[in-house]
């Protein structure tokens, strides 16, 4: 039978760290970290629930990368490089199958972003995973939400919608073929966090934010933050791969209120649009403007033709939604 700190150190204690950032790791009442000269730290927390944030039969080496890559994402969003995180860890029992592939798909995320896994705690009880994320950013150069100006441009990394209708495709919403359910799926379990798309817009962006609960309501932040409006260009939205074989209505419902896609949404001078797409081609990101920063406050959704379009939109709330 694993005890908890077998289990920590068969399948989270890492090999020696070799950073410099890092002066002590696993093992003592604290790790010690060691800011690069001159930075600022950004620190954030999410924690993942089981029925909640995924299924509790969801496949661990997945879970383990998406853990992860949404506070990754996190620190994309400020324009942070990632430094080290903790892990909280509830289980209802040891189970060394389990505990491999959940480690191995944290790790392995980890490693690809050199962010390295400093501490936390473990502990039996309903599966609950929170991490808490440390990154470092010069003074003065976060992409904050309070940020945006009117004039500004809004821009979105990737695609959307296609990680909503996958859950759509679970919950028997939509038909989907097991093909198109499996792909729709990826976006769903292993987001990608756009670091390297969040520290090349520093200096370049105004505001940002991660995309999480959807982007109606996700921008909807920015918003109130920056005391802006917006107008946004409704079927300019980059749809999923997926997401764009399904009717119009879906596609519009889906990547405007659709969540857990974790691409970047951020605001820039229209005076900066060739550097942003100089930057995001640099870190091999694709990007789509779709639409303006504006003095009056709400947001208006516009077709094509600049008709407006009627269509609700809110942000997922763990306490009102069901």
């Amino acid at each position: 039978m694993l005890t908890e700190f077998d289990l920590i150190k068969r399948y989270f204690a890492q090999h020696s760290i070799q950073d410099s950032r890092i002066a002590l790791g696993i093992g003592d009442d604290c790790a010690l970290l060691n800011p690069s000269a001159g930075m600022q730290m950004a620190i954030s927390s999410d924690m993942l629930v089981s029925g909640r944030h995924f299924f509790p039969d969801a496949d661990p080496f997945m879970l383990g990368h998406k853990c992860l890559a949404v506070n990754l994402s996190d620190l994309a969003a400020m324009g942070a490089k990632p430094l080290a995180f903790t892990l909280a860890l509830s289980l209802p029992q040891a189970d060394p199958a389990w505990l491999s592939e959940f480690s191995r798909g944290l790790l392995a995320l980890a490693d690809q972003h050199h962010c390295h896994l400093i501490g936390g705690d473990t502990t039996k009880g309903p599966l609950n995973i929170c991490i808490t994320i440390f990154g470092e950013l010069p003074p003065g150069s976060a992409l904050r939400r309070d940020a945006a100006k009117a004039g500004d441009d809004i821009w979105v990394s990737g695609d959307l919608g296609d990680a909503r209708l996958a859950l759509a495709g679970y919950w028997k919403e939509v038909a989907l073929d097991e093909a198109a359910h499996r792909l729709a799926a990826t976006r769903m379990h292993q987001p990608t966090p756009r670091v390297a798309l969040g520290m090349a817009l520093r200096g370049i962006a105004h505001a940002a934010l991660d995309i999480s609960d959807g982007l109606a309501g996700d921008l909807g932040h920015i918003l109130d933050r920056s005391g802006v409006g917006a107008s946004l260009m409704l079927d300019q939205l980059p749809a999923g791969p997926v997401l764009q074989t399904q009717p119009l209505d879906l596609r519009r419902q889906f990547t405007l209120n659709g969540g857990d896609d974790y691409e970047l949404c951020f605001t820039a001078p229209a005076s900066n649009r060739q550097q942003v797409i100089t930057a995001a081609a640099l870190v091999r990101t694709s990007i789509t403007r779709i639409g303006c920063i504006e003095k009056n406050p709400g947001l208006r959704l516009l077709d094509n033709q600049g008709n407006n379009v009627n269509l609700a939109y809110q942000s997922f709330d763990h306490f009102v939604n069901p």
